[in-house]
């Protein structure tokens, strides 16, 4: 039998896995499901919401990372995040002061910035590892009228992104194929794309907080691994709806459209932190596009829910193909 390759498991197989998950405790309001990113549990007066998400990609900043990803997974489901914990393994013989230091720090800042309480954690040297994991996990509130789910998505609701896609891709291209980038492209468009990680940023917190603020989202999902493609097929699973994508309407930076093509890689299949997809009724299209563009946040109308029945498309150069999910991401293929 094939071993898998490096990224997510497929998700016919997680699918599989997830559907053998018995939930006894009628507490739990969303459980594991391709698509969701959060649990949420029912603990009285509000839902309590709960995810956790690694960083195995970098070494860089990973602290950083790692509390913005997770923070990310609370606040699409409405809530606010609240708690952090993580659990850090170090490589043996790599393992300093200075690095574990580094790390504690770069959690500390990212908690503090945020208003995120870091709470506990683990921390270990751990044989047969090239570089730290740090895995976190994040909790957070929201009120039972605030939550959003995917499950509230219906026919006819247009689909929404913010920022452009590969926000986090295109910064990471930038930084580790800095040489092969070199020969085709000016320094200034790679030390630019080096600094997407905070301008425009990973972060969707404020996006999803102006949305939630002016409109009763019917969904929300964070691209991370696997690109936009990725989510928003995650996204039609989780709220058994089709989807009809304008795929020409998708923005891409132009440094992330021409690093793509020197690498040869798909766009729409990178890393994408920092893009938000929503969900919403038409007639509120416009009231959440008008209260982000006024935070200076960019939001695209990419396309509608339509039945089921219908399947995944997506329109590209000129024809409409299956919109199918990325097995794994498309920096897989070249690092």
């Amino acid at each position: 039998m094939a071993s898998f390759e490096i990224g997510k498991i497929p998700h016919d197989l997680l699918e599989k896995l997830l559907t053998k998950v018995d939930i006894k405790d009628p507490r739990v309001v969303v459980g594991p499901q391709v698509g969701e990113d959060a649990a949420v549990l029912d603990m009285g007066a509000k839902y309590l919401v709960v995810t956790t998400d690694p960083i195995t990609f970098t070494e860089e900043r990973i602290g950083w990372y790692c509390v913005n990803v997770n923070a990310n997974d609370i606040a699409v489901k409405g809530a606010v995040p609240l708690w952090f914990t993580a659990t850090l393994l170090l490589p043996e013989k790599r393992a300093d002061e200075d690095l574990v230091e580094s790390i504690f720090q770069d959690i500390y800042e990212t908690c503090q910035l945020l208003n995120i309480t870091l709470c506990g954690g683990h921390t270990e040297i751990t044989g047969g590892l090239e570089r730290p994991i740090l895995v976190g996990q994040m909790l957070g509130e929201v009120s039972k009228d605030q939550l959003v789910t995917l499950k509230r998505i219906r026919t006819g609701d247009r689909v929404l992104q913010t920022q452009s896609v590969a926000i986090e891709g295109t910064a990471i291209l930038a930084r580790d194929k800095e040489d092969v980038l070199l020969k085709k492209v000016d320094a200034d468009w790679i030390d630019k794309a080096k600094k997407f990680l905070d301008h425009p940023g990973i972060s969707v917190l404020k996006a999803s907080s102006v949305a939630c603020r002016v409109a009763s989202l019917h969904g929300m999902h964070d691209p991370t691994e696997g690109g936009i493609t990725t989510a928003l097929w995650e996204m039609g699973q989780a709220g058994h709806c089709g989807l009809k994508i304008d795929g020409e309407a998708i923005p891409i930076l132009p440094e992330t459209q021409r690093f793509c093509e020197i690498l040869g890689i798909d766009p729409l299949g990178l890393i994408a932190s920092g893009t938000l997809l929503m969900v919403a009724a038409p007639d509120e299209c416009e009231k959440i596009k008008s209260a982000l563009f006024s935070e200076k946040i960019p939001c695209t109308d990419i396309g509608e829910i339509v039945p089921w029945e219908k399947g995944f498309t997506i329109y590209r150069k000129g024809s409409i193909h299956p919109l199918k999910p990325f097995e794994r991401d498309e920096l897989a293929k070249i690092f």
